[in-house]
């Protein structure tokens, strides 16, 4: 089984919140963009959360993503997965990303979201323990996965709405 590599962080130093998924899968890694697989509901969350079309190119959607001091990363830097599902991810080669330098790099970052229980797990094992700041707050997210789809895309837009916060709270400051 070969080895596969996630994608450098969507991030600059105004990010505010970090959003983080576990590792891109096959159809992410072959168009080297996040959220690729037409199925994946992240892209048309964001799209009902920060207003815009869903079918903008790549490159604006990740401008979307900045401008709202959004950062969009995975936990894993490679592990060895057979086809796509996070349970087929095999855990002894599991390696982390850099999350010690990238909080150093950006420290506006206060809110950390799941994009589903694999990644929340995942940071807590792998990451957690080495991440010197009681300031982040941590939430876990319905997988916008099309594997979690005993949850509808309503239910799973709503829960997502609480990216939103930290940044009308700051808009109210």
């Amino acid at each position: 089984m070969t080895r596969i590599y996630s994608f450098a962080p969507i991030a600059d130093e105004h990010a505010k919140i970090l959003i983080l998924g576990s590792m891109p899968g096959p159809a992410s890694l072959a168009a080297e963009q996040y959220y690729a697989h037409k199925q994946n509901a992240f892209w048309r969350i964001m799209a009902e959360l920060l207003s815009f079309d869903p079918a903008i190119p790549y490159a604006d959607k990740v401008q979307v993503l900045r401008s709202a001091r959004i950062a969009l990363w995975d936990v894993l830097h490679s592990c060895k997965r057979n086809g796509s599902l996070d349970a087929k991810i095999e855990i002894e080669t599991q390696i982390a990303n850099d999350f010690e330098n990238f909080f150093h790099s950006h420290r506006n970052i206060t809110h950390v979201f799941f994009n589903g229980t694999k990644a929340e797990t995942c940071f807590k094992q792998l990451v957690m323990s080495r991440i010197k700041s009681d300031a982040l707050c941590y939430n876990r997210l319905p997988s916008t996965s099309p594997a979690n789809a005993s949850i509808s895309f309503g239910r799973k837009l709503e829960a997502w709405r609480a990216i939103l916060e930290p940044i009308r709270i700051e808009s109210k400051n």
